[in-house]
């Protein structure tokens, strides 16, 4: 189809049958493509975008109790798209056009869905143009019963974000099982805000609190970031710094987070191009980062 692309990009694997699939998001839906055999990858189907939202260069989606929560940014009232994976099971004539399993509309458009499977709550970041917009920090839904989503409550930093009200472009949400033992066993979201790191205790959704902020020199955008498995560290990609001339190569910020209530830049690491890095995310010992060219 012309002037379709793609923009992002996650995935989920089949507990009963082992299959990895790729969801695949779309200026106009998703696509979910199986990886059964990875060198001949199966496009087995779409989910067009809600009706009556437009083609949005930004989606996101993420993944819970075998079911994708898919949100879109600059989207008028797209909502939080609900869809239960389990349906690609099976299917024989490909590639099929899905319909959604559920739909929630306390938000409207969002640039972003964080999840923590661990605890069953999603995190909408980047939520404008209606519905409760959080101040664009984290709108929390509790999704333990994906048919039957529920509004959290709101986080947002106001001394973070570059319109002071807290903005959340992306974050990463986890039980917390690091060093730092005033928070073992906490619910703990590390936020890239434009501007800062920061790091919010959310275990109580009706009374969550912010931790610490963090800033670091010559900042662009910050713009995502993932933890180390042992959380001890949390590494961040800047979006910008190396297109403004603000750092001579691929910067990653390699924060110590030993003592949550004061993060520590322990390390800019400098790759060997000048390549804009966009997002990344660690398994096991290595970090897999993607950059725009």
């Amino acid at each position: 189809v012309p002037d379709i692309t793609v923009n992002d990009l996650w995935g989920w694997t089949d507990p009963q049958t082992g299959r990895e699939y790729a969801l695949v998001g779309r200026t106009d839906g998703m696509a979910f493509v199986s990886l059964a055999d990875p060198e001949n990858p199966v496009y087995v189907g779409q989910l067009f975008r809600t009706n009556g939202a437009p083609v949005s260069k930004w989606r996101d989606v993420k993944v819970y109790a075998d079911h994708a929560f898919i949100v879109a940014d600059r989207a008028s009232n797209h909502g939080v798209q609900i869809f239960d994976l389990r349906q690609l099971r099976g299917v024989q004539s490909t590639p099929v056009t899905f319909l959604e399993t559920q739909y929630y509309d306390g938000i409207a458009s969002a640039h972003n869905i964080v999840m923590n499977e661990t605890t069953g709550f999603a995190y909408v970041v980047g939520a404008t143009a209606g519905g409760d917009t959080c101040g664009r920090g984290l709108h929390m839904i509790d999704v333990r019963t994906p048919s039957a989503p529920t509004f959290a409550g709101c986080f947002a930093d106001n001394s973070t974000g570059r319109e002071g009200s807290g903005y959340t472009h992306d974050a990463q949400c986890i039980v917390y099982a690091g060093p730092d033992d005033a928070y073992q066993g906490h619910e703990i979201c590390l936020g890239a805000n434009e501007n800062a790191l920061s790091i919010a205790d959310v275990t109580d959704k009706q009374d969550p609190r912010a931790i610490s902020r963090a800033e670091y020199p010559n900042v662009g955008y910050v713009h995502q970031g993932w933890i180390s498995e042992d959380h001890r560290f949390f590494y961040i990609n800047d979006e910008t710094d190396e297109r403004n001339g603000l750092t001579s190569r691929t910067r990653t910020l390699v924060w110590d987070i030993e003592d949550l209530d004061d993060p520590v830049l322990a390390n800019e690491h400098l790759g060997v191009t000048t390549s804009t890095d966009h997002n990344l995310y660690i398994r096991d010992h290595l970090m897999y980062q993607s950059n725009y060219v």
